[in-house]
Parts: structure tokens; sequence; C-alpha cells
């Protein structure tokens, strides 16, 4: 048992461990009740920001603690070295087991951990799909279960990875030893995965250090490239270290070549080198002899640069929670550092391309099985290339082949299997009389994948374009409630995002939005509103959106329809952010969908009872900064017009209201 954390420092073990092995004589913030947690046996859930010392909370209790090996699941191989390097250098007895040991080598490893000869082991998650491997390690005495980027088991976060869906049933298959997970970005609804998935009991569950106070975080609005550009040469001239983030490795491969020609000293980074490429490009990067690396996102998780002084995205990302993630890899010194996100409406495509890929839909997997099952030889085996089955099948995203193998990898339909002598994987047939037509495909799950990722990135759409304070958006976002204005970013900078009382104009577009929320709603009767709408179909009747959808469901046919046509659809989403930030109006999200409604608070000042003060969307009347530019109506702007029967019907619908 531990001791207390009244222990006098010169008394406890666990100080005393911290000075001798890691040279610090106080922990940071949340670090030493994780420490004491996991040395009692108890489960623990942590969600500590990037540089916030998350491997310390598992590292020093594999010190403290008696006899066993702290297991660490880790899904970077880069990320696991550098830190066993670290640990074996401070004379710490670690290792590693992943894809890049040979099978004789881990046949050793695990022979020094049966005979007590490792404290720390780090595994990467995919070794975790050999029975073999797990039997092997049921007869290592297993102290405790460290899960790092937790949020890779969660299908609603941002890095999904199929292999940590393992960890639940590996724990039991290991005596069900104590587990402590670690991420540094989870909403409410991942951290619950979590939960769920690693069967935690009662566990300590530390949110902490979500707020970064030495970031400055900005989106700057760019209407092209040149902007882009230019834009991107002012953060590294005032700033002079640090990471560029590109989408895809076309990009990478472009800023790179774009900033050699000003003569600044970069590194590229991305999936599509060689391990040896990648390999020399991160050290010249870690030890100093490079200022800026341009990177997809492969590149960061581990980097131990605490001289980061600019993270600059240079097309949007996927998710509020990448973004967070690779923002926080600025400043790990606490010293002040710039996140600057260079955004253009133009580059959300790529990232729909991505969400494409990622949910194939129940009628792509079948036809991808369909065509691994016709192609197999008398080994049930295939070696066809992802391209390959891409172009057999006139499929013209073929990330939606591979996601489509992985899931009916995950569905037990197929095995991976590497290719002796060549960089090629091929697949076998788990169970050749298989059909297609007899996979059991649960369609409503695959369309609930699409929807959150979907969702994720309008919220990243949404925080590029709103006015409110970056970081405490962010926090809110993450579940953090009334955080405060940072001060720092380009919102707090304008001074757009201060709340007060509305003008004449504002009070009256208050109550337009209010009222168009209360006809879209049920009415009680008590007098109170049901929700039937979500938010985005509520604010497209307000602005006379004339979408099928809309016609056929009643909305086209309310008086309130069109009523803010002339606010444009950026000023109204930010006014429905405010009216929910106050109180106004609220989401219900206990049926299948979000649906929208009006509150008391909301009611009363639709009448004209009050007037409350918001954080009132920009209107054109202030301009401290470059406006954000007019958000593409997407497509909607691209419908075709109604016909006939219908436009006849919305009109006598609206007579019927008269």
């Amino acid at each position: 048992m531990p001791d207390s954390p009244s222990s006098p420092p010169e008394t406890d073990p666990i100080i005393a461990a911290l000075r001798r092995w890691f040279g610090f004589d106080v922990f940071r913030d949340g670090q030493e009740e994780v420490v004491r947690a996991i040395l009692a046996g108890r489960d623990v859930l942590t969600v500590m920001p990037t540089g916030g010392g998350k491997s310390l909370c598992f590292q020093l209790p594999a010190l403290v603690a008696g006899d066993g090996v702290a297991l660490v699941v880790s899904p970077l191989i880069a990320l696991m070295k550098d830190q066993v390097d670290a640990l074996v250098a401070r004379g710490i007895a670690a290792t590693m087991i992943n894809s890049h040991v040979s099978g004789s080598e881990q046949s050793e490893r695990l022979q020094g951990l049966r005979e007590g000869r490792f404290r720390l082991v780090y595994v990467a998650p995919e070794r975790f799909r050999s029975t073999g491997f797990l039997n092997a390690l049921s007869r290592v005495n297993v102290r405790f279960l460290a899960i790092d980027e937790a949020h890779c088991l969660s299908q609603w976060g941002h890095d999904f990875r199929p292999d940590y869906l393992r960890l639940g049933e590996a724990r039991r298959r290991l005596g069900d030893p104590p587990v402590a997970a670690f991420t540094a970005t989870a909403t409410p609804v991942v951290r619950e995965d979590i939960r769920q998935s690693l069967r935690l009991r009662d566990p300590l569950e530390l949110v902490s250090g979500f707020e970064r106070p030495n970031l400055a975080l900005n989106v700057t609005h760019v209407d092209n490239k040149s902007e882009k550009t230019d834009r991107l040469l002012e953060v590294i001239r005032q700033w002079k270290t640090g990471i560029v983030y590109c989408a895809t490795r076309r990009s990478v491969e472009e800023v790179a070549a774009l900033l050699r020609g000003e003569k600044v000293r970069v590194i590229e980074y991305h999936a599509g080198m060689d391990d040896a490429r990648r390999k020399r490009a991160q050290e010249l990067f870690i030890e100093r002899r490079r200022d800026v690396a341009v990177a997809t996102n492969a590149f960061g998780m581990g980097i131990d640069r605490s001289d980061v002084r600019f993270v600059a995205h240079w097309e949007i990302p996927g998710s509020v929670e990448a973004w967070y993630q690779e923002a926080g890899r600025a400043g790990r010194d606490g010293r002040p550092a710039c996140c600057d996100l260079l955004f253009n409406y133009a580059d959300t495509r790529t990232q729909e391309f991505f969400i494409e890929g990622a949910n194939p839909g129940e009628d792509v997997i079948r036809k991808v099985y369909h065509l691994i099952r016709s192609h197999a030889d008398d080994k049930h085996q295939v070696l066809l290339s992802i391209d390959e089955m891409a172009e057999a099948l006139d499929v013209r995203n073929s990330m939606a082949v591979s996601s489509s193998i992985s899931w009916l990898a995950r569905a037990g339909a197929i095995e991976r299997f590497d290719v002796p002598g060549v960089r090629k994987r091929g697949t076998r047939l788990s169970d050749p009389g298989l059909r297609a037509a007899d996979l059991q495909i649960d369609a409503a799950a695959l369309r609930e994948k699409e929807r959150r990722d979907r969702a994720r990135l309008d919220a990243m759409i949404n925080l590029c374009y709103s006015n409110s304070c970056r970081q405490a958006w962010v926090l809110q976002y993450f579940g953090e409630k009334s955080p405060q204005p940072c001060g720092r970013c380009d919102a707090c900078a304008a001074g757009t995002n201060k709340p007060r009382l509305p003008t004449l104009e504002e009070s009256n577009r208050l109550r337009m939005a209010l009222s168009g929320v209360a006809r879209a709603s049920a009415r009680n009767a008590d007098g109170t509103f049901r929700p039937r709408f979500g938010r985005r179909k509520i604010q497209r009747m307000l602005l006379g959106d004339e979408g099928e959808d809309l016609a056929t469901s009643g909305l086209a046919a309310l008086s309130t329809f069109g009523l803010m046509k002339d606010c444009g659809e950026d000023y109204l989403r930010d006014l429905f952010k405010a009216m929910e930030d106050a109180g106004l109006i609220a989401t219900d999200e206990s049926g299948e969908y979000p649906l929208l409604t009006l509150t008391e608070t909301g009611l009363r000042v639709m009448r004209g009872e009050s007037d409350p003060e918001l954080v009132w969307p920009n209107n054109g009347t202030q301009a401290p900064r470059k406006p954000a530019p007019k958000r593409p109506s997407g497509k909607s702007a691209r419908r075709k017009p109604l016909p006939k029967w219908l436009k006849e019907k919305i009109e006598r619908q609206r007579k019927a209201k008269r």
C-alpha cells in the first residue's frame, strides 16, 4: 500500500522515486493523484493534454510497485521506441514488442517478462490479435495495464483503431489487472466508450489541463493559396520553430518545396515515405538541425521537442479533437506559442473525401467481399491490392475499399496476412462457404458512424466561423461549463466575444429567430414546447431554403419561412450558438437525433418581456479584423428548382395556415 499524500517528502517512496528516476521534486497538475490511484490498484481514466506528462503517470508506478510488470499499449512504434530508449538510458529495465521485433527476439523478451527482468513493456495493439501472444502473456505477472491514446478504441473518436477493441477481452485473459487509460482529447461520449470497452470498475476519472494558457489559438480566413502562403510565412518569420500540418501527402510535398524556396530549414514527413526516410526526418527535427516540420497527422505523437513555438494547419482538420491535440504540440515548455489554422472552406472537400472513404456503406462492403470470394485461389487467398480492387469494382475512392476490408476483418469474414518477400498484404477467406448476401451487417450502425464523423467535421467548421473565444469554444466542446475568454486568440483580440445588450436591430432579429424555433416546435397542453426538428433544419427554414425536405416536412409553409434570409447562414449559426449559451433554446438529445426547442426564458424574450446579454454575431458594424467570408451553403446551393406540383403544395399549406 503506498504512503498517503500527507507523508513527508523525505520519507515518501513515490516522491523519492520521482526525484531519483526523473529528477523532479514536485508533480505537475493531476499527476500525483493518478500515480497514487494506480498504486492503490484502482482503475483510472485520465484526460491530460499533450505535454501534460501522461507517460510519467504510468512509468513511475511501475518503478514503485512491487513484483510484476506494467504493460503499456501504444499505437506508434516511433513513440514507444523513444520512450523505451529514454527509460533504458536512465537505467530502467524496459523493452517493447511490436512488428519491428523479430520472432526470436519477441520470444526472448517474453521469457524475460516471465522471469521478471522488466518493469515496463510497451506493446503495439495489433499484437493482441495473436492468440499465441495472449497465451504467452497469461503466464506473466501483469501489475497493471496502461492504455495510451485510449480514444483510439472509440468508434466515435477522431482516431478509431479497430485493434484497440480487443483490449477489453485482453484484460480478462491477463487475469483482470487494473487498467489506466490515458488520452489527450476525449469528449464525454468518447470517455463513456472508453469506460465501457475497457470495463473500468469505479475508475478515478481525472480531466485536467484542457486549457493551454500559453497558446494563442487563431483561425485565419484565407481566400486563396497566395493568402495562405503569405500568412504561413508570416507565422514562420515571427515564431521560427514549428510544425505545419497538411491533410494529404501531396500537400506536404508542395508546402515543403515552397518553404525550401524561401530558405526555411524544413523536413517533410508522411506515411508514403519509407521507414528509413521517416526516421531520418524525425531525427533531424528532434535534434534541432531543422526548424520546421511539414507533415500529415502521422507526425507528432511522442515528439519530445519542447521548443516548438508554432503549429500551423495548412488545411482544416477533420475534427476539433484532432486539431486541438495537434495544436497542443506547441509550447510544451510553457512559454508563449502560436497555433494558426489557415481556413478556406474549399479545403473541407478533402475531409469530406476522407469521410466518404471511411464510411463505405453496406453495398460497398458486400461488393468487396464478393470480389474477394470470386477471385480466391484454391487456398482461399487473394493477393489483389487495395487499388486493384477499387479499379475492378469501379470505386472512385479507394479508401472505401480499405475501410470495407477493415470491417470484414473485424467481423471475422476475412484475415489479412503479409506476403513474404514483398511489401504487400494478402487476404484470406475465413469461411469460404460464406456468401456476400449472408454477411450480417448492421446498416444502422454504419449510418450512425457516418453521421458522427460528419458531425465532428461540422463542429470544426463551426469553430472556424465562430466569433467567440477559440479557447472557450474548445473547452465547452469538451464538456467544461462556462469557460472564460482566453484574451489571446484572434476572436478575443478582435473584441467580438463580450456579452452585451442588443441594439434595436439585434433585438428584432433575436425575436425572429426565437419565433422560428417556436413555430417549428409542437405545443404541449401546458403551453411548453416539444421539439420536432434539428437546429440545421430550423436555420434553413428561417433562411428560406427551398429544399424538398423542408417542403414535405411542412417547414416551408410556416409563417417564419424566409424571415431571416437577409441575415446569412454564418450570422444565423452564430446567433443560435449564442442563444443556446444564454439558455434561450435547448437541445434535446434523448432521441435518435438532437432536436431544438424553446425554453421558458426564450419564450419570455420572444414575447418582449426582457432583453438578454449575448455574445452577438458580427453584423458588419465592427471591423477590427478581416471578417470571415460567407460560408457556402453546400448542397443546398446546387439544388434543382422545385417541381411545379411541390410549389403548389407549399402554397396550399401556406393558405391553410392563414
